[in-house]
């Protein structure tokens, strides 16, 4: 393998959806106390995707910023990673290959592994770059998580897309070696092709999670990784952000440690901000996690941050970035709250009517109505087919 830099972020954006419900709205509607979800689950607000959005949409928006910065010339691969997949055989990254004007020499491939994808995403991309320096890798996480109306996981949903532009010499996160791996043949939440919305086990998944954690961190040091003690912070996958502060306090009584509330909150209280009020957005999280941690705390230079990537079924994996000098020069603070900031709140029947929208399966002409504001959008299905446009 060629010496030099080691790979890593170079750039880092991401897109959210044009409508948002506020759990406070939620409540309303249920009849439930509201610390069910600020405290509870530590949700504020989900996305929610306009008829005209969907995971093409949202990977291409978080993704054109990221080429208007830095060109097209060295990409020639684009690795989408999603568990919302609108095709069963074509990629969803080649509709957002076409709809960015990428080079026709290029590799697209989607990914899946639950919410886990896009971290084998991000590790193929480095590989790749490893492999050949001058090259650079598009890395697009994007999911809209959708559950049944009234079901314990309604609350969590959520939907945006993380794009990553993997080089050598980044200027935003080095991805180090080794990784600790694990995996386990577990039903906590799956999809069958015949449903729109997942099932899921909430106790089942929560435990699973935790097994994961304990299997990938101990894989991990027996790779010969960090300690504990060197990582400033940590970032989890969080299916609702609660669910970082569950998985960091299992990880101190792995490594015999008291699980002391300040210092837990302290690890990974700053990734959640996004999530709160975003929702879970699968393959995204753990990404939109890393995003909050960058745009929030004062210096990170040349700090060492733990991942845990966690996905359903269930596969995970735990590993190490340092944080590159000069990186704040080189944040999109500003456009991701803008991002979070801009969506317009629904009400309960709003929300519900374009959940229980779907398009007909019949191959005729059908448009979607212009509901969003972006460069990107879902036009039509027409003859079984996708429409996509630009504005």
């Amino acid at each position: 393998m060629p010496s030099g830099p080691t790979p890593g972020i170079h750039d880092l954006s991401f897109a959210t959806t044009e409508f948002v419900l506020p759990h406070t709205a939620l409540a309303a509607h249920n009849g439930a106390e509201i610390g069910k979800y600020h405290v509870g689950i530590g949700q504020r607000a989900m996305s929610v995707p306009a008829l005209d959005e969907d995971i093409v949409t949202l990977g291409a928006a978080a993704a054109a910023p990221v080429l208007a910065r830095h060109g097209t010339d060295r990409i020639r691969t684009v690795l989408f990673a999603t568990e919302s997949s609108i095709d069963q055989a074509k990629s969803a990254g080649v509709y957002v290959h076409a709809l960015l004007g990428l080079p026709s020499a290029a590799r697209v491939v989607e990914l899946k592994q639950a919410c886990y994808s896009a971290t084998a995403a991000l590790q193929f991309a480095t590989a790749l770059v490893h492999r050949d320096p001058a090259q650079r890798v598009l890395v697009i996480a994007a999911d809209t998580s959708k559950y049944a109306l009234g079901s314990p996981g309604e609350a969590t949903q959520g939907a945006a897309a993380v794009a990553m532009l993997i080089g050598s010499d980044p200027a935003l996160v080095r991805i180090e070696e080794p990784s600790g791996l694990y995996t386990a043949d577990v039903m906590d939440f799956w999809r069958p092709n015949y449903r729109d919305a997942a099932l899921v086990d909430g106790k089942k998944s929560v435990t699973a999670y935790l097994r994961a954690v304990e299997g990938a961190w101990t894989d991990y040091r027996e790779q010969g990784g960090r300690a504990l003690d060197e990582f400033g912070a940590f970032c989890y996958h969080q299916p609702f952000t609660r669910m970082a502060y569950k998985a960091h306090r299992h990880l101190l009584d792995v490594v015999g440690r008291d699980a002391d509330r300040d210092e837990i909150a302290g690890a990974v209280g700053p990734t959640t901000t996004y999530n709160a009020v975003v929702g879970n957005s699968y393959t995204a999280s753990l990404y939109l996690g890393l995003a909050a941690l960058l745009d929030q705390v004062d210096d990170l230079t040349g700090r060492p941050v733990g991942f845990l990537s966690y996905g359903s079924g269930s596969v995970a994996e735990f590993f190490a970035g340092t944080v590159s000098p000069g990186y704040r020069e080189h944040l999109r603070t500003g456009a991701h709250r803008e991002a979070v900031e801009r969506r317009r709140p629904l009400d309960y029947a709003g929300y519900r009517a374009l959940h229980e929208w779907s398009f007909p399966t019949d191959g005729g002409d059908h448009p979607t109505p212009a509901q969003t504001g972006g460069p990107f959008r879902l036009a039509a299905l027409r003859d079984h087919q996708r429409v996509y446009e630009t504005r």
